[in-house]
């Protein structure tokens, strides 16, 4: 079992990394790879709501390895959030990129959502226990 953990935690810090990359980048990388246009920025899904779905699921595929990875459920959470918030109002400085209010809430649910979903289940997981 903590050959598969830590397995999970290098997962997770290798995504962690590639999301920094792509997220700090002054263009799209993605977009180069796929239509060889640093501008074009490839789509998911449709937005929510003016929010961006991208960083819904980009963010919520972070916190989920985080959440098989790691214990400490509390200080991953509160790193997350920080990353969130950070790597969107980078985007202020970095050439190229813009600080959109849509990514940042897309940034912050894709991390809250599964940490709810967590917490639900941990809930419902003991009290069936007891």
């Amino acid at each position: 079992m903590k050959i598969f953990t830590n397995n999970l935690q290098l997962i997770f810090q290798l995504s962690n990394i590639c999301l920094i990359i792509l997220y700090l980048f002054p263009g799209s990388i993605l977009g180069f790879f796929l239509y060889n246009d640093f501008g074009n920025q490839p789509q998911i899904t449709r937005d929510f709501f003016h929010i961006s779905s991208n960083h819904i699921y980009a963010f919520s595929l972070i916190s989920i390895l985080g959440l098989l990875a790691f214990k400490t459920k509390k200080k991953l959470f509160a790193y997350l959030i920080c990353l969130a918030i950070v790597l969107e109002f980078f985007h202020l400085i970095i050439p190229n990129r813009s600080f959109q209010s849509g990514d940042l809430n897309g940034n912050l649910l894709g991390v809250t959502i599964p940490f709810l979903i967590y917490k639900v289940y941990e809930i419902l997981f003991q009290t069936k226990k007891k």
